[in-house]
């Protein structure tokens, strides 16, 4: 069973020498976390949240989502049915009791357009997130694990079912996990909203599992 968010996320100086090594307990110190916040800079990070993983909201309903009315089902690395299954998605996450929740501010503008403008700005949050859990990797949590939003960007188009031409960098979906977003976020305590007009800004989210 997760443990409570108050004996996980222990932030001490004095624990910040102590987390050099792999399985370096069940927290993530203070120092550590002001270094990948300096990297997710690079990327348009905005900033990283610890949280309990007892805080994930699942739904069944997320995966018609993804089966009905998007068109790369079936068609990506990074989505359903080439990802785990909602059952074996949740066996995963019951594995860790810390994760990252990591959050940028995009553009609605051409969103919903196939250009490279948007293509680009998918792509480097990507990058960021996976990059990031590298950093960790070093930091010595060898169980760091990226979920992004959104299907994967870095080629114009996939490779799907022929092998990924960008295996170090393949990670699934969030919504691939069953992962309810809005009530994640709103056992969180953050609010979000609907962007309804193309230049109005929007939150982007990526999660990282980490112990």
């Amino acid at each position: 069973m997760p443990q409570p968010i108050n004996k996980i996320f222990e932030l001490s100086r004095s624990k910040a020498k102590e987390q050099t090594t792999f399985r370096n307990g069940t927290s993530i110190s203070r120092s550590v976390l002001r270094s990948i916040s300096e990297k997710g800079k690079e990327y348009g990070v905005e900033s990283i949240k610890p949280f309990g993983t007892d805080k994930f909201e699942f739904g069944e309903w997320v995966g018609l989502k993804c089966r009905y009315g998007c068109s790369r089902f079936g068609t990506s690395w990074s989505c359903p049915p080439a990802t785990p299954s909602s059952s074996q998605a949740r066996e995963i996450v019951s594995e860790y009791s810390l994760a990252l929740l990591l959050t940028g501010t995009q553009q609605c503008t051409n969103f919903y357009l196939n250009n490279n403008k948007t293509r680009g700005e998918q792509v480097r949050y990507w990058k960021g997130t996976v990059s990031i859990e590298r950093q960790l990797l070093l930091q010595g949590y060898d169980k760091a694990f990226s979920l992004v939003a959104g299907s994967c960007s870095l080629c114009k188009e996939c490779a799907y079912p022929e092998a990924c031409r960008f295996p170090a960098e393949k990670r699934p979906t969030i919504e691939s996990f069953a992962i309810d977003m809005i009530g994640t976020l709103k056992n969180l305590g953050i609010k979000t909203k609907v962007a309804r007009d193309p230049k109005e800004p929007f939150k982007y989210y990526t999660m990282i599992l980490l112990v």
